[in-house]
């Protein structure tokens, strides 16, 4: 064990050496692109100075003279130069003003940004932020440095949640040009942001003509058909639908209006606020290279205040944990391991830690310290969601959408508008369980939602969801399940048994509704009553038979008990949590109703086992004696 504490140390020192690489960009050391060395003269104080490739290829840079001169040149080519040199921003800690000096996540995002740039390509940026490293600062700067250094004409939006959010963004564009070297600015008036025409929102830099557009994601309309460059959209994740328009739709139009030429920004940034938003879904496609930007996350260990010294290697290194010895695997210190393991101590879970202080974007996404299923282990099932083979609608050749009509004759119609998404078609011989979870009829309430799964070898194979009436709901529900071989058909029955139209709960509601289905699609599914009465249609959730329906949920998720095809079933696992008062449900904004058809269908597949594919009530004549009632 000694010789393999003495191999640990000698890595970690290896590790060491790595992290502490000079940085100097006064000087030009450690920066970011290619850069060649300049030999001390007069203009550059006797000191040798690397600087960017580009500028030597500039005519003006063999005839500088002058220190001033040579600054200005300099700021046109070398971006954390001019921060260095023209900015001043808060420190965080004394509050003072001083050099705006980038951090290793800062440096990592430019580089990004300077290859973009030089290769006359678009930047385009989603940035994950995780605690407070300077992003927002970061790109406000990046903007500023192209429109005082490098183009005039040339206008930005930065547009947040709330208006207050902006006008704190542009501000630091204020203080940054109030203290701004006259020496080394490109005018003859000092830098200064003006009123523009009169207009609160909207400043311009003096002698540049660029224009710095102030708005916010609830007041949308005041920002739209501007002429802009570059666009800083800051806090994405917690922008709100408005009756007028959606995030997805904003965010659009604004992108859309911004030019696909060299020079032109987009950075869309945000802390995570759960998934299954805009901000987590254009975060997966561009993961996956689907999307125009590039994916910007900054785990906690990169923040250099980050890190404990270690007094005793062998006793951290028997303490850590399974997940503390992946850190270690994935090439971190253990002085950073020794901070993250002593942090620990002040949370009374792991979840609650990851969410403040994330190694990966998933869990930045995912833990909010009460979620049910492990993040780890829904990012597993995720990697088994597809987009679908088809979609469309289950209907009768009769195109009848209620009553026996509604079951003859059926057929898969392709439509692109259509509510069912198709995974596998039906196969013969297999058995299926068709789950529903009713919801609502307007837009603004649950969703209805419709899963098929195959019986045994459990997985999802068609989806249909949407907003309908409860009695064309049922039909459609029966079509769809006759459509998969007769699939064993399962509502859950709450909102039937308590209907929206009356407002209050109305006993045996479900009955009523299903009976007559009953008559021509017998293969339901029926519970025995608790108090020994007649058998009831469909699955009932309360406190017991939730509890016991996610907790098989749980179980089958993390033992990859089933596969899932619907990436919106994924984002749901990832909002499920457990509340102060015991119950279980979606995080506030957020649903259930797809996460609700998986744990029941598979919770019917195995209870039903034998009977899937016959009706539950073949053998139980008092059940059917029970709905003759009805007739």
């Amino acid at each position: 064990m000694e010789e393999r504490i003495r191999e640990i140390l000698r890595e970690n020192e290896r590790r060491k050496r790595g992290e502490a690489l000079e940085y100097d960009p006064e000087m030009g050391l450690g920066c970011t692109g290619e850069r060649v060395a300049v030999e001390p003269k007069v203009v550059t104080f006797g000191r040798v100075e690397y600087v960017p490739v580009e500028m030597t290829r500039d005519a003006e840079f063999k005839r500088v003279r002058s220190r001033a001169s040579w600054v200005r040149l300099r700021c046109r080519y070398d971006f954390e130069f001019w921060a260095v040199t023209c900015v001043k921003i808060k420190d965080k800690m004394s509050a003072a003003m001083v050099p705006f000096r980038l951090n290793a996540p800062q440096r990592r995002v430019v580089g990004l940004m300077e290859r973009e740039r030089k290769a006359g390509r678009p930047i385009r940026i989603i940035m994950l932020k995780a605690r407070q490293w300077g992003g927002s600062t970061l790109v406000q700067m990046y903007m500023a440095w192209i429109q005082c250094t490098q183009l005039t004409n040339w206008h930005s939006l930065v547009c947040a949640q709330v208006g207050k959010t902006a006008a704190a963004i542009r501000g630091m564009y204020d203080e940054m040009l109030r203290s701004y070297p006259e020496e080394y600015w490109e005018g003859e008036r000092p830098p200064r942001l003006n009123r523009y025409q009169g207009q609160d929102l909207i400043r311009e830099i003096s002698e540049r003509s660029c224009r710095i557009t102030l708005g916010s994601s609830e007041r949308q309309d005041s920002i739209r058909g501007a002429d802009y460059a570059m666009a800083h959209l800051s806090e994405v994740a917690f922008w709100k639908d408005t009756p007028k328009s959606s995030p997805t739709d904003f965010i659009r139009a604004i992108c859309g209006a911004i030019a696909l030429t060299p020079m032109t920004l987009i950075v869309l940034e945000s802390t995570a606020n759960g998934v299954g938003n805009y901000f987590h879904t254009e975060w997966l496609r561009s993961e996956r290279g689907e999307s125009d930007k590039l994916t910007v996350f900054v785990p906690w260990y990169e923040i250099e205040i980050y890190r404990t010294e270690v007094a005793d290697a062998g006793a951290l290194w028997n303490e850590m944990d399974a997940y503390e010895r992946g850190l270690w695997e994935q090439g971190l210190t253990l002085e950073r391991i020794n901070w993250y393991h002593m942090k620990r101590r002040e949370y009374p879970s792991h979840y609650q830690m990851m969410a403040e202080y994330p190694t990966t974007p998933q869990e930045a996404f995912t833990n909010t310290g009460t979620n049910v299923f492990d993040s780890t282990a829904v990012e597993r099932l995720r990697t088994g969601c597809a987009d679908p083979l088809a979609v469309g609608e289950v209907a009768s050749a009769s195109g009848v959408l209620t009553g026996p009509a509604a079951l003859r004759a059926l057929r898969f119609s392709p439509d692109s508008t259509g509510g069912l998404k198709v995974w596998e078609h039906p196969r013969e011989g297999q058995r299926y369980v068709a789950a529903v979870d009713v919801g609502g009829r307007s837009v603004r309430a649950d969703w209805s939602v419709v899963a098929v799964l195959t019986a045994t070898e459990p997985r999802v194979v068609a989806q249909w969801r949407g907003h309908i009436d409860h009695d064309l709901l049922t039909w459609k529900a029966a079509a769809i399940a006759r459509h998969y071989n007769n699939a064993l058909l399962v509502f859950e029955s709450n909102t039937l048994e308590s209907d929206d139209r009356y407002g209050v709960e109305v006993p045996d509601q479900g009955a009523y509704i299903l009976h007559e289905l009953y008559e021509h699609y017998p293969d339901l599914y029926y519970r025995q009553s608790p108090e020994g009465g007649a058998p009831r249609p469909g699955f009932h959730t309360n406190r017991a038979t939730k509890q016991m329906i996610i907790t098989e949920l749980v179980g089958a998720v993390r033992d990859g008990a089933y596969a899932e095809r619907d990436e919106s079933a994924c984002d749901e696992l990832m909002v499920y949590q457990r509340r102060a008062n015991g119950s279980y449900g979606a995080r506030a904004g957020y649903h259930d109703d797809i996460l609700m058809t998986r744990a029941i269908g598979l919770h019917v597949a195995r209870e039903q086992g034998a009977l899937i594919g016959h009706s539950s009530l073949d053998a139980d004549p008092d059940l059917r004696e029970f709905l003759s009632a009805y007739r």
